[in-house]
């Protein structure tokens, strides 16, 4: 790399190994943590929308908005729940700027703000998170299937179901093995297929809303700002941590404000369309058929119920890519030695070992949800940290110091940067203090939660975890790292010699 790292003159870079490979679909990505060549990024804004739009425009965002009816909310209190939550895709948005500045992975960016080995803990709960997500997919997609079969007459045995998994695992490595282009494609047509089955089921739903379930008693502010942290969890500030995967091959001339709605928008409106549809099918019945009809109500057209499920089983397959793909990058930034190929082989047995353990002897709507309610303990303080760091920053990046495992301008005290790390662990002790999950397993609700005048039981450690993190990364990091930014070099291109 030329030029003086101090003097910030503009510099050229060459991305850490690797031979040119082509950006194409139906092709097996090469590509894993190692920078992005400008030449490789052909990723445009629309795409990025189009990707986002494809992942979200599926039944599992119908579910939701059945699953937090179940709470025993109101309408307009679940309403009110979906359109402030999903305000958090923002978060998205933002999540995403660092991808086509740095030509590399979200856990990647996050050494920065991390070092090299304090960002192993971080990378090691994302890894944990985009696997358990994986869970509910596989999972999804294994009860769908047999409830199609039991809907056809035949019940499947425990060695059947222990096949379905199986099979379900092997077609689900399918298109993240194949990679970024083609997790585009895929999921962008997907989304123009979804989108007339939401409309049939749109003109089932309302030709039989039952208006009198408008007029159920509320919940309580306390049950009201759970179900906010789930569609916050699934939304928004749950998808943080695939930002930066997806938009590293956006141009990196592309304009901040273009990637950011691009990232936010695009889940955004499939997101709230299917969740707002989700509660207003719950009226029909005014239960849920269970979590294996995924939310389908009986009362549907006995037809129209068949190809929908089936249809169910591609989309949540396609929905599941966006996750390994990005488990995958992570268990490379978290420093196994195995290719992006290889990474997502091991998710994939992990994730099949575990969805039979829990169809077999698990509560799955237990776990899940307990799931949904705890992970934002460190995602809300991570995202914090990120972003205070990209601001502090003045939104400037070395990668080539990002991409070495050792030295260069994120290595610091032997490659942990300890506001960082300090600021992760208490932002997660205040999230902690404020969350409410005693409907969750293990059980638990924060002290703030039980004694805030006001708002016993609220459930708003998501925020504070936010706001701590920032603040105390802000507090013991502002000096150095606008230290690091003055030394930063303005990179304008990749190249390959």
């Amino acid at each position: 790399m030329g030029g003086d790292a101090g003097t910030g003159k503009t510099t050229t870079a060459e991305p850490l190994g690797g031979a040119p490979q082509e950006y194409a679909a139906f092709k097996v990505e090469q590509r894993g943590i190692d920078l992005i060549p400008d030449d490789e990024r052909k990723l445009t804004p629309a795409g990025l929308f189009w990707l986002w739009a494809g992942a979200v425009f599926n039944v599992e965002f119908f579910f939701y908005g059945t699953l937090i009816m179940a709470f025993g909310l109101s309408v307009p209190q679940a309403v009110a729940a979906i359109l402030i939550g999903n305000l958090c895709y923002a978060f998205l948005g933002f999540a995403s700027l660092q991808g086509p500045k740095t030509g590399t992975t979200a856990f990647m960016v996050s050494r920065a703000p991390f070092g090299q080995n304090g960002n192993r803990l971080v990378a090691l709960f994302n890894w944990v998170t985009q696997v358990g997500f994986e869970i509910e997919g596989i999972y999804f997609v294994a009860a769908t299937v047999i409830l199609l079969f039991s809907l056809h007459g035949t019940k499947l045995d425990g060695p059947a179901k222990i096949v379905v998994i199986i099979l379900a695992a092997l077609l689900q490595m399918i298109v993240p093995l194949l990679g970024h282009a083609t997790i585009s494609k895929v999921l962008r047509y997907l989304a123009y297929v979804f989108i007339v089955f939401f409309a049939v089921l749109a003109g089932f739903t309302f030709n039989r809303l039952n208006l009198s379930a408008f007029h159920v008693k509320p919940a309580t502010f306390a049950v009201w700002t759970t179900a906010l942290v789930v569609i916050i969890s699934v939304g928004g500030l749950g998808w943080t941590e695939n930002g930066n995967d997806y938009s590293r091959y956006l141009p990196r001339t592309t304009p901040a404000p273009r990637t950011f709605w691009s990232a936010a928008l695009g889940p955004a409106v499939p997101s709230i369309l299917l969740e707002l549809l989700g509660v207003f099918a719950f009226t029909i019945g005014g239960k849920l058929v269970g979590i294996t009809q995924l939310g389908v109500p009986q009362s549907f057209p006995s037809w129209f119920v068949t190809p929908f499920l089936i249809f169910a089983v591609f989309q949540l397959l396609a929905i599941n890519t966006i996750d390994m793909y990005s488990s995958g990058v992570t268990l490379q930034a978290l420093g196994v030695p195995v290719k992006r190929w290889g990474a997502v082989i091991i998710d994939t047995v992990v994730c099949a070992v575990v969805t039979g353990l829990i169809l077999f002897h698990g509560n799955f709507s237990k776990d899940f949800a307990g799931f949904l309610l705890y992970i934002v303990v460190w995602l809300a303080p991570w995202f914090g940290i990120l972003m205070t760091d990209y601001l502090l920053r003045r939104r400037r990046y070395d990668p080539l110091s990002l991409a070495r495992s050792r030295g260069g301008l994120y290595w610091r005290n032997g490659g942990i940067h300890w506001p960082a790390v300090i600021a992760q662990v208490v932002g997660m002790v205040a999230t902690l203090m404020w969350i409410n999950a005693a409907t969750a397993f293990p059980a638990y609700t924060g002290p703030v939660s039980n004694n805030f005048p006001g708002l016993a039981g609220g459930d708003f450690g998501w925020a504070l975890g936010i706001v701590v993190g920032a603040g105390v990364y802000w507090l013991l990091a502002s000096r150095g790292v606008r230290r690091e930014a003055a030394e930063t070099p303005v990179l304008t291109s990749y190249v390959k010699s």
